[in-house]
C-alpha cells in the first residue's frame, strides 16, 4: 500500500486537471487520495509530529529560503518561457477573481500539512542522501506544469523540487519533527502562487 498511495495521488491530480479541468478538483482530490491512503495504512506517526520542532532558527531559515522561490519566480518570470495563453489556461481551470484568493489560502494553509505528513512523514526516510520519495514528490508537479511552460523550465522546476523534498526531509530528520518543513512549504506555496496570481 505504501507505494500505491503516491500513484493514487498522481491519478487524482491528473483527473482533476485533464478530465474535470478544475484546479480545486485536482487539489481536493489530491488531498482526499492522500488522506484515504493514510487511513488505510494507519501509520504510527502521530499528528502532533506536524507541530514538533526543536530549533526556531531552522523554522525561520526554512521559511526565508523557501519563500524566496516565489520572489525569484516573480522577478525572473520572463526567463521561464510561460505559455502565451497561460491566463486563459488558468481561467479554464476555474481560477478567477473570486476564486483565486480562497484557493491560495487553502493551498498555503492546508496543503503543507497534508503533503509534509505524507511525503516526509509517511513516505520519508532518515537517509542523508537523495531518496526515492524526493523524486516521487517532485514528479507529480509535472502534471501541473505540462503545457504551461517550456520543457526546459519543467525539468528545472522538477530538479528544484527534488532538492526541496530532500531539504525538507533533512529538516525533519534533524528536528525529529515536521514543523520546519511545513513552515517552509507554506512559504513556498504562498509566494509561488502569489507570483502566478500577480502575473496572470
Amino acid at each position: 500500500m505504501k507505494w500505491i498511495a503516491p500513484a493514487l495521488a498522481y491519478l487524482a491530480v491528473g483527473v482533476g486537471i485533464f478530465l474535470f479541468h478544475s484546479a480545486w478538483g485536482a487539489l481536493v482530490g489530491f488531498h482526499v487520495a492522500i488522506v484515504l491512503s493514510l487511513l488505510v495504512a494507519r501509520p504510527h506517526l502521530p499528528l502532533s509530529f506536524l507541530l514538533k520542532n526543536s530549533k526556531i532558527k531552522r523554522v525561520l531559515v526554512s521559511g526565508l529560503l523557501c519563500g524566496s522561490s516565489g520572489v525569484a519566480l516573480y522577478f525572473l518570470w520572463n526567463h521561464f518561457g510561460f505559455a502565451s495563453d497561460l491566463p486563459a489556461q488558468v481561467r479554464a481551470l476555474g481560477l478567477n477573481s473570486s476564486t483565486w484568493i480562497p484557493f491560495v489560502a487553502y493551498f498555503a494553509l492546508v496543503n503543507p500539512f497534508v503533503e509534509e505528513y505524507f511525503w516526509r512523514g509517511y513516505l520519508g526516510s532518515d537517509a542523508k542522501s537523495l531518496h526515492i520519495s524526493d523524486f516521487v514528490y517532485s514528479g507529480f508537479h509535472a502534471l501541473i506544469l505540462i503545457g504551461k511552460v517550456r520543457t526546459s523550465s519543467i525539468i528545472f522546476a522538477l530538479s528544484m523540487l527534488v532538492l526541496a523534498g530532500w531539504f525538507w526531509r533533512q529538516l525533519a530528520r534533524e528536528e525529529d519533527g515536521l514543523f520546519a518543513p511545513v513552515f517552509g512549504h507554506m512559504a513556498a506555496d504562498l509566494t509561488i502562487l502569489m507570483a502566478v496570481y500577480l502575473k496572470v
